[in-house]
């Protein structure tokens, strides 16, 4: 008993090296990696988005006390950014240049293969980047936004790795391999501890709204490129943020005076 009880915890172990390797910059343990193994490891990338979401909420506080607002917001977009090694604005960039171009489906994964950075992807990221900048800026309270955003776009991420694959082979593949339907409900857990943390109709009002953006997404995807791919994941993650922190920084009442 002892023995299998080690076993289970060594493999949470390896997981949990392998969340926090693959999705962050964070210095962890190096892991075998087995076929599988990362979407295996799915289960705690919500506590990985939780994770970022501490060490931003701690720069912001800090950051708050010297600049202003919207400086604030800046420097925490750029430490947002570094801490994930820039992963998934990658695949939102490759997204931008694919799916915007007025081409056959062969062509678009082409074209989101090619490591060269397309007008499209400038532009988007431009945009969207300050969108997320402007967002963060304009939120009255940073700490419930920093902590949801990243932990409610990591579990979506699961829940779209799921759906068909644009491509049989490569990371995504592997990935979709490894998800279960007890990894996706494992990994529930800590957003739905988070909104009984932060009880609002704004966070709840940011879950739904970004769940339904991820299923108008994969519509759109499965049109464009006929499923999934590891770049779309990343364009998931960045899009559900953004929508997240948008949520928080709308005004569902309007101001008095």
């Amino acid at each position: 008993m002892h023995s299998a009880l080690r076993d289970r915890l060594w493999a949470a172990r390896n997981q949990l090296a392998l969340a926090f390797g693959f999705l962050t910059i964070l210095p962890v343990p190096q892991v075998d990696y087995q076929p599988g193994a990362l979407g295996r490891a799915g289960r705690w990338f919500p506590l990985v988005g939780l994770v970022i979401g501490i060490l931003l909420s701690i720069a912001h506080w800090g950051l708050s006390h010297l600049f202003p607002p919207l400086l604030v917001a800046s420097l925490t977009v750029t430490l947002w950014a570094a801490l994930t090694g820039g992963l998934h604005l990658d695949g939102l960039a490759d997204c931008c240049d694919g799916l915007l171009a007025a081409t056959s489906r062969e062509r678009r994964l082409e074209i989101m293969r090619d490591p060269r950075t397309g007008a499209f992807a400038v532009i988007g990221l431009v945009l969207f980047l300050g969108l997320k900048v402007a967002a963060l800026a304009a939120v009255p309270a940073a700490l419930p936004v920093l902590l949801l955003a990243p932990t409610w776009a990591r579990y979506l991420l699961l829940w779209v790795a799921r759906q068909p694959l644009a491509r049989p082979n490569g990371l995504g593949a592997d990935f979709a391999a490894g998800l279960t339907r007890q990894t996706l409900q494992w990994a529930m857990l800590l957003p739905l501890l988070l909104l009984a943390l932060f009880p609002s109709l704004y966070s709840l009002t940011a879950f739904v709204l970004s769940a339904s953006s991820a299923f108008f997404l994969i519509r759109i995807i499965h049109t464009r490129l006929g499923g999934m791919t590891g770049d779309v994941y990343g364009l998931l993650v960045e899009m559900s943020e953004l929508i997240v922190l948008l949520t928080f920084a709308a005004r569902f009442v309007p101001p008095v005076g």
